[in-house]
């Protein structure tokens, strides 16, 4: 088989876990990693923030090495600064590439000119990127968006630009940013662009299960395909796609306990990383995802939603495992 590369990366599969804005901090690509994507994106990261030197955003940028290969996202879009910060991911982290962020949809974001508004800004994005990719020794990447809006579609023209200003690979979440995340994603634009390019090409967009990554591979060519939501509170989703690729083998689903035993695993992380009371808030969301689909899952969830401490997850979590396996569920009745 062709070597896998981004750059002078070598990846060993073609599952790239993508940034989400909150969640791809350095607890949930710990826990992501041992599922056996080839490479993590981290969340999106200031350029000014960096610039500034604001202890937060250096924590951020901040790799274990249990995470590599890791894409550390940057966002901004005045080209000095951009260049700053690139040349200080380059330098001063242990990161792999250094990518570009096109397609944040937020209007915070936008406003300031930095995310998916660069897609109106052809010719600028192409001297930033080119500025940065002449800067800096790792790899750079760009992750864009199908356009502004669907009178705006304009993947492919920017996707040529990108080449041109010199990146190693080209993600394509093929959504304009007034879809934000809603309705399905044109699978058509990655063909398109992969057809027009000669880096290698990420499809990323509504990979929820492994019949959806065969089908995205099957009508795009894309050379990676990028799994972000899908994997949230489903880790497994990521190991079934790798060994599918590798050996043609379907991974069998997780049992309730393996998803109640990850949930808790990924909160003693988040916990280590942003302390108790931070880390238990922020874990609620996953903690919900993990026991989607499970039998009473929505009355757990409601009490999850009011819990601040580890304790009270893991003791829930114990009373909540006993009740599936006794199918009473008399605790979780507005008690």
């Amino acid at each position: 088989m062709q070597q896998l590369k981004i750059g002078d990366v070598i990846l060993d599969n073609r599952i790239i876990v993508g940034p989400m804005a909150g969640i791809s901090n350095n607890s949930f690509r710990t826990v992501i990693r041992e599922f056996g994507g080839a490479l993590i994106y981290s969340e999106m990261i200031s350029d000014k923030a960096i610039c500034f030197k604001n202890k937060k955003t250096l924590k951020m940028c901040v790799v274990n090495d249990e995470e590599r290969p890791i894409a550390l996202q940057l966002f901004g879009h005045d080209i000095d600064t951009m260049v700053q910060a690139a040349v200080y991911l380059d330098k001063e982290t242990n990161c792999d590439i250094i990518d570009i962020n096109m397609g944040c949809p937020v209007s915070k974001v936008c406003k300031s000119k930095a995310g998916c508004a660069l897609m109106q800004m052809p010719e600028h994005a192409y001297k930033m990127v080119k500025a940065i990719v002449e800067s800096v020794d790792k790899p750079v990447t760009v992750k864009l968006r199908a356009g502004w809006s669907h009178q705006h579609i304009n993947v492919v023209e920017m996707a040529l630009l990108m080449e041109k200003a010199g990146v190693s690979a080209i993600a394509v979440h093929p959504r304009t940013r007034t879809d934000y995340y809603s309705g399905h994603s044109n699978w058509d634009l990655i063909k398109q662009v992969k057809e027009a390019v000669k880096v290698p090409v990420i499809g990323n967009g509504d990979v929820k299960t492994l019949q959806d990554y065969i089908e995205m591979r099957k009508q795009t060519n894309c050379d990676f395909v990028m799994v972000a939501r899908g994997c949230l509170g489903n880790p497994w989703l990521i190991k079934q796609l790798v060994e599918y690729e590798k050996v043609g083998k379907l991974v069998e689903e997780p049992t309730y306990k393996e998803k109640i035993d990850q949930c808790l695993y990924h909160a003693r992380e988040l916990v280590k990383l942003k302390g108790e009371r931070t880390g238990i808030k922020m874990m609620r969301g996953h903690a919900c995802w993990y026991i989607s689909g499970l039998t009473h899952a929505n009355k757990v969830k409601a009490k999850i939603n009011k819990i601040n401490k580890y304790e009270d997850l893991n003791n829930l979590m114990e009373k909540y495992i006993a009740a599936l396996e006794t199918e009473d569920y008399s605790y979780f009745e507005d008690n």
